[in-house]
This record gives C-alpha cells, sequence and structure tokens, in this order.
C-alpha cells in the first residue's frame, strides 16, 4: 500500500498572516528608484524632474496657505505641513515609498490638526491640497514599482481613510473617500500605463540593439565564408602547380639522385594530401549553382575587370571616374581579389546610398603598396531606406586586415563619403610573421 505524503492545507489565519507579511515587506522597502530622464529629446532630458519639483513647490506653499486662509489653523503648523508635503514629492523622485511614507505621514498630521483646531464643516481625512498633492506621489510611485505594490499602497490608503471616517471623523466634516477612491486609483491606473509603455520601448530599443549586433554579426559571418570559398580557389591553384612542379622536375635534372627523386615524391604527395583536405574542409562552403561567382568553374575577379564593373554601376545611373597611377601590373591573386571586392563594395554603397552622386574612383600603384580611394559627393536625391547599412564596412575591413592592410572610411568636409584602403604589395606570410 502507497503513501502520500501530503502536506495539509494551510489555514486561513495563517494565510491572512503569509498576506500581512508579504504586504509589510513590500511596502517597508525603500529602496532608491531615481525616476529616469527623457531619452528624446536629449536636452530636455530633465524636464520630468524639473516639472516634479515645481509641483512640490506649488503643493508647498497652497498647503501652508490653505491650512491658514481655508482652515484658520495659526501658528508653525501650516508651515511644516507644507514643507513635508512639497518634501514627500521632491523624495518621491528618488525613493517611491519613502516618499509615500513621508505623504501618508503629512496627509496624517493635517487630518489631525484639522480635526482638533479647524472650524466646522469641512473636508476630512483629506483636504482640498493634499488629495492631489498625494496623488502626484501615487502616480511616481506607480511609473517605477511594480503593479502589486502600488495596489497594496493604494489599498492601503484607502482602508486608512475609510476607518478615519469612520471612527474619528469630526462633527460636521465631509466625506473624501469617494474622492480618495477615485484620485488615488486613476494616479495608479495612469503610472501603470506610463510604466508598461517605458518598459516595452526600453525591450524595444534591447532588442533594436540586439537584431543589429546579430546582423553585423551574420554580414561579418556571410562575408568570412565568401573570402573562405575565394581563397579556396587561389591555395587550390598554388597547391596544383605545386604538385605539377614537383611531379615534372625529375625529369628536367639529368640523371636525378634516388634522394632528390623521393623528395619530390614526398613533395607531391602532401600537396596532393593538403589538396585534399582543403577541399575537404572548405568544399562545404562551396555554392552548386553554376551562375554563384564561387562556383569552382567561375574565374574570380581581378583589377583587369574593373572596367566591366565601372560600366555596370554607369549603366545603374551613377556618374563614374577612373584614375589609375603607378605602373599598372598583375599583383597576386589574394591583392588583386580583395582590391577589386573593396571596390565593388564601395560602388554598391554609392548606389544604394548616394543616388544622383558623382564618384571618382583612384588606384595607385606603389613600390610596396596599392592605394584605392572611391569617393563620392553629396547625393542629389533622397537614399530609400537600407537596412543594415554599414555592414560592408565590415566585409572590406576583414578582407584589409587579412592581407595586413588598412581601410578607412567616413564623410568628406564638403559632402559625400569617402573609403580608403592601402594593400601590401607582398601580404605577409607565416613566416614573416
Amino acid at each position: 500500500m502507497t503513501e502520500h505524503n501530503t502536506r495539509p492545507p494551510a489555514t486561513v489565519p495563517a494565510r491572512l498572516r503569509g498576506a500581512v507579511w508579504t504586504v509589510v515587506r513590500d511596502l517597508l522597502t525603500i529602496e532608491r528608484d531615481p525616476l529616469p530622464k527623457m531619452r528624446r529629446p536629449r536636452w530636455l532630458a530633465w524636464l520630468p524632474h524639473v516639472l516634479v519639483g515645481y509641483v512640490a513647490v506649488f503643493f508647498a506653499f497652497l498647503t501652508a496657505e490653505q491650512m491658514g486662509s481655508h482652515y484658520g489653523i495659526r501658528g508653525g503648523a501650516p508651515a511644516g505641513l507644507g514643507l513635508l508635503t512639497g518634501l514627500s514629492i521632491l523624495v518621491a523622485l528618488f525613493r517611491p515609498l519613502a516618499g509615500f511614507w513621508l505623504g501618508l505621514a503629512a496627509a496624517g498630521w493635517a487630518a489631525a490638526v484639522v480635526a482638533h483646531g479647524a472650524d466646522g464643516g469641512q473636508t476630512w481625512p483629506w483636504t482640498p491640497s493634499a488629495l492631489p498633492a498625494f496623488a502626484v506621489v501615487v502616480l511616481l510611485l506607480a511609473l517605477r514599482v511594480p503593479p502589486r505594490i502600488t495596489a497594496e499602497a493604494v489599498t492601503l490608503v484607502v482602508i486608512l481613510t475609510w476607518l478615519a471616517e469612520g471612527l474619528a471623523a469630526p462633527p460636521g466634516s465631509g466625506d473624501t473617500l469617494l474622492s480618495a477612491v477615485l484620485l488615488f486609483g486613476f494616479a495608479a491606473v495612469l503610472g501603470y500605463a506610463l510604466r508598461a509603455l517605458r518598459l516595452a520601448r526600453g525591450k524595444l530599443e534591447e532588442q533594436e540593439t540586439l537584431t543589429e549586433a546579430e546582423r553585423a554579426q551574420r554580414t561579418l559571418l556571410e562575408e568570412r565564408s565568401r573570402i573562405a570559398r575565394e581563397l579556396h580557389d587561389v591555395v587550390a591553384h598554388h597547391m596544383s602547380v605545386i604538385s605539377i612542379q614537383a611531379q615534372v622536375a625529375p625529369h628536367l635534372v639529368e640523371n636525378p639522385s634516388e634522394e632528390l627523386k623521393e623528395n619530390l615524391a614526398g613533395i607531391r604527395e602532401n600537396a596532393l594530401e593538403a589538396l585534399t583536405e582543403l577541399r575537404r574542409v572548405l568544399g562545404v562552403l562551396r555554392s552548386e549553382h553554376p551562375e554563384d561567382p564561387a562556383n569552382p568553374h567561375h574565374p574570380q575577379p581581378t583589377l583587369a575587370d574593373l572596367d566591366g564593373l565601372v560600366e555596370n554601376v554607369r549603366s545603374a545611373g551613377l556618374e563614374v571616374d577612373t584614375e589609375i597611377a603607378g605602373v599598372r601590373r598583375p599583383l597576386t591573386p589574394g591583392v588583386e581579389l580583395t582590391a577589386y571586392r573593396i571596390v565593388q563594395e564601395a560602388l554598391s554603397n554609392c548606389l544604394r546610398h548616394a543616388p544622383g552622386s558623382r564618384v571618382e574612383v583612384g588606384i595607385a600603384y606603389g613600390p610596396r603598396e596599392l592605394h584605392l580611394c572611391v569617393a563620392n559627393s553629396a547625393p542629389t536625391r533622397t537614399a530609400p531606406p537600407s537596412p543594415g547599412a554599414g555592414h560592408g564596412l565590415l566585409g572590406m575591413r576583414e578582407r584589409a586586415g587579412m592581407l595586413g592592410g588598412e581601410l578607412a572610411a567616413g564623410p568628406r568636409p564638403g559632402g559625400g563619403y569617402e573609403v580608403t584602403a592601402v594593400l601590401p604589395m607582398d601580404p605577409p606570410t607565416e613566416k614573416d610573421t
């Protein structure tokens, strides 16, 4: 027979004690929680704090004046009540629950003073100025704390108001319970709505930031994958050449020694093994579409294909001028491909972000470095929105850095944009580094 260890249900007094303890724990936490600044526009960031400060000063003077002129209270009580009322609002800016208790203390003090020293026929326990002043405190509370704590605070105030009117109301005083319920309830709901809107906007901005970072990372990974596919072609070509040269070399030497034959055979065998491993590892990055430039049968572009690229851009509506300085000569495949891709991406950016502009493409062959410059004037038409703008720069910097070069991009003083790159003619090898 199976025994079930069931926990006995909590009794009603135990549940009540637990609920009361939860409320006490929630409301007696007076941690610092400043009112957030406005995010837009930045020059109005402190506007809410200034407005709350003005409201605090206004209710401080209103309370003091009303206690003297409306209720006939004399002495230092009106000034003290005004000071405590304004202070509760200011404290609620930074510690909402501390401001709540100060405001409640100010309201209780005002009720006691009115009950013992005011003329009859007045509203009680809330004075006409105490109701809106405490509603501001409730609003500031609801803007920062969870809705449960706001509901607990408003419920406590309503209960205290009901008890005060039922047990200690002066003769002939006007009831304020309904006014307190409506006004404080409205302030709590308004604060909850504004808090929910602020949190939703924060979540949205956080998500947009994450999405932008993920998009940039994805763009970078795609560009690295594209570079890996292109490097596969370059490295595979050189490994194939090494293999063929190692195979042919013994036939170019008269009476080659056995050691030479063995070494050349080992070189050829290692080259073939390396080529096989390279194709196995990077082959998964290849595209199976024959029209894809990454296809093995599609030749990789070089600076010799720059004229065709420029003509395509011109046919798309941009005015492009090219200028080549220095002695034009073939470079290593990696430098040729990288230079072509940087110019290609820069021209694509001009098409997307600077329609109608004039573009200048400059290529300078130095003794040891290749200098590239793609600059455009200010656009003559409004560019359509382009998601992921600026991510192409990641790929260009990745390519330049891979060869040990440098790339810079930024706006021009007179308008427009400029991309410059410096690529070494002989990229550093592992031996060099």
